[in-house]
């Protein structure tokens, strides 16, 4: 079959705001993964290190990051919402 037979099938709407929403999902993954090595290293700059200055800034990202994992579920959870609207009338 040459290159010119092969059909291209178009995604609908749904189906890539499915797309963006699986994207969205791992971008959360990974923010959640951030929060846990952040952690880490607050708690060893807090404690063994004993580096309070140092500490106080990384809870700072901690609060940032926190924050973006929080308002990008909430941003899914609304989004999913949404595409349960487009889904086809049976």
């Amino acid at each position: 079959m040459a290159d010119d037979d092969k059909e291209v099938i178009e995604k609908t709407d749904l189906e890539k705001s499915q797309d963006i929403i699986t994207q969205m999902k791992e971008m959360q993954h990974y923010a959640k993964s951030n929060i846990e090595r952040l952690t880490e290293q607050w708690l060893k700059m807090d404690g063994e290190l004993k580096q309070k200055d140092m500490a106080k800034k990384m809870e700072s990202l901690l609060t940032t990051q926190n924050t973006f994992y929080d308002d990008l579920e909430a941003a899914i959870a609304g989004y999913e919402t949404l595409c349960v609207g487009m889904q086809p009338k049976v």
